[in-house]
């Protein structure tokens, strides 16, 4: 039976460790090891069935199993004083807690056996999928892969250049313990750290410790106000060199600790973890600050985006600032001598002889010439036509020093070309001026010949009649109807500068000029026509119209 219980304890010593019996809770692996020693001796003491009990279990039932699996870490951030002065070896190395030694046989001199300890090697880490979202980046979010796993180097700094260096130096004067410090270190150059986001004033990743759900990590920095972007974004644009170095992902000393400083100081990093340590900062944060210094080895806008501005809109600002900075340098730089005589010299005054008289104006304009009609040519009545409004508004610039019809617009010519054309009614080639003249408008043949009617009532004013509809001040449109009741006419309806006739045939309009413009319908159509000639009475504007406005 004692045969049977040696075989079957050293077959429990060689054995691998089950998955359940890996420890789940906080750090305190090795105080329960301790317990299970206690264990172990009291059971070497006992009967040999306690003994034999004791091979598959090495604590006891009240304490939890000893745990067998390796320990690169604890999860506990609040770690004891003692801990570096431990006998055993580093918490990355693996250690197994002691068999109990079996009692010695009744009435044999057997010499009590030495424990039996087992090693195992520690299994490699295992690396959880990235927890970032990269597709949610844009101008003011960055997420940048994680970084490899790399040696340590003891004797030169974490980063690599001199911007980086000063973030590791911030983080380092600021903290409160260095244990964390360099376990932190130990995590970022194990490659512990995720993929890295950045936004304005965060820095976010989740970093991997001993448990196996990573911990969220943020590390905040306060981002520049309106006036120390100015007077950066002056000061870079200040010097060409400036912006070159920023291009070709330097960055100079003069630019990041001028007036404004870029780099963090000591405790002006604020790291937030989602672990229970409340250490300044726990081993995670510092892991994630050592991480963001290779950031900032790699490119350096990321310093400035984490201070509030996206590259692209730098890159724009200090372009435009540049541009503007040449230009104003341009023109305060005097012109350059030139051979030859100055301008100042041949444009002096001089005495020259008087001008001749203007000739007089015609009293009209000119006819044009004949133009021969030609097969598949111009219609010569419609180049006719065109020569002769040319010449008349030659005559009015020649004679009131302007053109009338320059501030038209196309509608407005259009308007005027076809009222200018003789004749009345719409003739074949009259119906073929209105339709190339509305369609160049993007009107109606029916349009233009309403505004040519209301451009031969009144001109510009009338087509404006036409189209416009205003409220007048009081005066002249209130006293109008007293006026048409006085001439036994009916009360007119007001609508605006309008006043239409009960029976809805008859309307007045009264113009920007002072004036009433008379129009026609059928009863009942609302399809206005110009009638008549304006007047400044509104009794007046109705005389000489087809119906009378009195049924």
């Amino acid at each position: 039976m004692r045969a049977r219980d040696l075989r079957a304890l050293i077959g429990d010593a060689f054995s691998m460790p089950r998955e359940e019996d890996e420890p789940t809770g906080r750090e305190g692996g090795d105080s329960q090891a301790d317990h299970g020693s206690s264990a172990d001796s009291t059971a070497a003491h006992g009967s040999s069935a306690d003994w034999a009990a004791a091979t598959h279990s090495a604590t006891p039932p009240t304490a939890p199993a000893p745990s067998p699996a390796p320990r690169t870490d604890t999860d506990t951030e609040i770690e004891p004083d003692t801990a570096s002065n431990s006998n055993s070896t580093s918490a990355s190395t693996p250690s197994w807690p002691t068999l109990p030694t079996p009692p010695p046989s009744p009435g044999r001199n057997a010499e009590p056996h030495s424990p039996i300890t087992t090693t195992t090697t520690a299994p490699a880490p295992h690396h959880p999928r990235s927890m970032a979202a990269p597709g949610r980046d844009g101008e003011l979010r960055r997420t940048f892969p994680a970084f490899g796993p790399r040696a340590a180097d003891g004797e030169h700094g974490f980063a690599e250049t001199w911007w980086g260096n000063a973030w590791v130096r911030a983080l380092e004067e600021g903290a409160l313990d260095a244990k964390r410090l360099a376990r932190g270190r130990g995590y970022a150059e194990q490659g512990n750290v995720d993929a890295i986001t950045v936004t304005p004033g965060l820095v976010l990743a989740y970093v991997q410790g001993s448990r196996p759900r990573p911990y969220r990590v943020q590390v905040r920095l306060r981002t520049l106000d309106d006036a120390e972007w100015e007077w950066f974004l002056d000061a870079a644009a200040e010097r060409p060199g400036h912006i070159a170095a920023l291009l070709d992902k330097e960055m100079p000393h003069s630019l990041a600790e001028g007036r404004v400083r870029l780099l963090p100081g000591p405790g002006e990093l604020d790291p937030h973890c989602s672990c229970p340590d409340r250490g300044h900062p726990c081993k995670h944060a510092a892991a994630l600050c050592y991480q963001t210094a290779r950031l900032l080895d790699a490119d350096p806008f990321v310093l400035l985006l984490l201070r509030g501005r996206s590259e692209r809109e730098l890159l724009d600002t200090l372009s435009r600032l540049s541009a503007a900075r040449a230009a104003r340098a341009a023109q305060e730089k005097g012109p350059v001598p030139l051979p030859g005589v100055r301008a100042t010299e041949a444009l002096a005054p001089r005495q020259l002889p008087p001008l001749p008289a203007p000739l007089p104006v015609p009293p009209h304009p000119q006819q044009p010439p004949v133009y021969p009609a030609a097969p598949g040519g111009p219609d010569p009545f419609a180049l006719d036509q065109l020569a002769t409004d040319a010449a008349a508004r030659a005559h009015a610039l020649l004679a009131t020093g302007r053109d009338p019809v320059a501030e038209l617009t196309l509608w407005q010519d259009a308007v005027r070309l076809a009222a200018a054309r003789p004749g009345s009614g719409l003739t074949a080639a009259t119906r073929s001026l209105y339709a190339s003249l509305a369609s160049a408008a993007d009107r109606t043949p029916s349009d233009l010949a309403r505004a040519v009617a209301a451009w031969r009532q009144g001109g510009f004013e009338g087509l404006a009649v036409l189209e416009e509809p205003w409220d007048p001040p009081a005066g002249r449109f209130d006293r109008a109807r007293p006026l048409l009741l006085a001439a036994d006419l009916p009360a007119f309806r007001p609508w605006r500068n309008r006043l239409t006739h009960p029976r809805g045939h008859v309307q007045l309009r009264l113009g920007r000029d002072g004036l009433w413009y008379a129009y026609e319908s059928d009863p009942g159509a609302d399809d206005w026509w110009p009638r008549g000639t304006p007047d400044l009475d509104p009794v007046g504007a109705l005389t000489g119209l087809g119906s009378s406005p009195e049924s």
